[in-house]
Parts: C-alpha cells; structure tokens; sequence
C-alpha cells in the first residue's frame, strides 16, 4: 500500500484480446511487471446483442448491474436514480474517455464525467498521437509538468478503446500497445507519477461463442464420475457471493487483468500478456469482474480493504 492515496488509470480493450500477439511489444513486458489474473464473468443472455454486451461488461466492472437492468427493461417505468461512483465510494471523482455511445450515456448515468477521443486532440493536432494522448490523460489525473495536482482532478480514469477505436491511424489492439509503452515511460521515468498512479489492463474477449472459447476455462472440475471426491472440493471465492453460490458465472473468456504501480504492486511469475501464461503464472487468480472496482477504490482511499 502507497504512502499516500493512489491515482487509477483504467485502459480497457473491449472485445481485443483475441488479438494479442508477440508482436504487442509493450503489453507483453508489462505483464511481466505486474500482478495478472482474471476477472470472471457471467453468461450473456442469449439475445443479446453487440451493443448491448458492450454496455453490460462495463456495468459488470463496475458493479452498476442494477442500473444496467434498468435501463435495457422495456417497462414504461420512471427512470430510477442509482448511487453515482463518488456516492458509492467516498467522493471519487471519475472519468472515462470513449467513443461508443452506448457506454457514453450509461458512464453518464453512474456518475462518470464523460470525455470523447476527439475531445483530448481537440486544440493541438499532434495530441492524437499516442504519446501525446497518455500525457493528455496523465494531465485528467492531476500529473503534469512535473508536479501532482491535488485540485481539479479526477481520481480515477478510465480509458475505453474497442476494436474499432482510432486515433492518428493506430486502431484497436495497437492503440492499447502504444498507451501501455507510452504511460509505462511517463510512470518510470517520472517518480512523481510512478508512485502514485495504480494502472490496471483489462483485455476482455468479447462475445463468447465459438468452441475454441470452451478451451479458455479458468477451472477444471472435478471428474464427474467421482462424485464422492467431488463433494469435498471447496468452490473458489469467485464462485461465492455473502456465503453463497453465485448462480451465474461463465468458466470459459474471462477478462485479462494486469495491475502494476511501482513499489506497490507484487510481481508474480508471469512473462507475457496471454491467457495460458495468467492461468499458470499469475498471482491474483480470479475475482468476479463486479469486485475490481472495489479493489481499486481501495487503492485510492475511497473504500476499505476488499474481502476484509
């Protein structure tokens, strides 16, 4: 645990991480800088659509699934108001930068200050390069010219880029490549940013629907012909919410998640950003997706110890 309150920068490739290779030479060795794991989602419904998964994989993260069934019923009723994230968590000031429209009103409706992508590049041309890009981000957290503001910052940014996400010519897998080196350099070659600013990776794989995704489980149960031995095996905590099983949790196409913040985080063994290398070689194992949010206002001040 920092000295002193941490800073989150939360960079989001929704739907990308099918697209991970060797040749994404800044998110493989940041995976090796940080503590990796998964977060574990639940099933889609079988008539949802890409829109609407979009939204509700972001609501998952950030345990707003209430107000994410709010507003995709088609009942005539009144427009609740749900908790805002600085209601939910001590005053956090968030904000997240996205093109899709459909995560723009829900950021909106819980809180979020919502920024667009053309909205950081908006006076200076050369913002759109990533490299400017991270610095412009940098600068919604409080970090610029060398100094950490304490005023007129937010807490917590997310950072939202889909596949079809562009900026400058880079797109999608390659845009988060660029803004993990680009954010990397700035927090290590910057000691007033590196202790201070908690990132998080999320790479999620989006809809989940061909057999190859069956082979991407993050559990192996208990042969189904040993049913005496198979009552012995205790559920994982991901798997248990307030003493009882969680009745929907999808096994196969968790989220990929990467944390790091220089002499803060634990280093675990992982060496690149796949899955197989998390499952094997990383430390933070599983969590429900609608607990990182949690664990992350931990990091801020802004909630207590997740699991305490």
């Amino acid at each position: 645990m920092a000295d002193k309150p941490s800073r989150a920068l939360v960079l989001y490739g929704d739907g990308l991480a099918r697209f991970i290779s060797p040749a994404q030479t800044h998110l493989n060795p940041f995976a090796s800088w940080a503590l990796c794991g998964f977060l574990a989602l639940p099933h889609s419904p079988p008539s949802e659509n890409e829109d609407m998964r979009i939204v509700r994989e972001f609501a998952e993260i950030l345990d707003a699934n209430e107000a994410y069934e709010s507003s995709v019923a088609n009942t005539p009723q009144e427009k609740r108001a749900f908790p805002t994230v600085a209601e939910r968590f001590m005053g956090m000031k968030a904000a997240i930068v996205t093109d899709n429209l459909h995560v723009k009103s829900f950021g909106g409706m819980v809180g979020f200050k919502v920024f667009s992508w053309n909205e950081m590049s908006e006076n200076n041309d050369s913002i759109a390069e990533p490299s400017h890009l991270a610095s412009e981000l940098l600068k919604l957290l409080g970090f610029q010219e060398g100094e950490t503001m304490d005023s007129d910052i937010f807490e917590l940014v997310f950072v939202h880029v889909g596949a079809n996400t562009k900026m400058n010519g880079v797109e999608g897998i390659d845009l988060v490549n660029r803004l993990v080196g680009d954010f990397l350099d700035k927090a290590m070659s910057e000691s007033y940013i590196g202790s201070r600013l908690h990132m998080s990776v999320i790479m999620s794989y989006g809809a989940a629907l061909g057999d190859e995704d069956l082979e991407l489980l993050v559990s192996n149960t208990t042969n189904k012909n040993d049913s005496e031995l198979s009552h012995l095996f205790p559920r994982q905590s991901y798997m248990m919410k307030a003493g009882k099983p969680r009745e929907n949790v999808r096994l196969h196409c968790p989220m990929l998640l990467a944390q790091y913040q220089h002499g803060v985080t634990r280093v675990d063994a992982a060496e690149s950003f796949k899955f197989r290398d998390f499952l094997e070689n990383g430390g933070n194992l599983v969590i429900p997706a609608d607990r990182f949010l949690h664990e992350v206002a931990f990091k801020l001040w802004k909630a207590p110890k997740y699991g305490a």
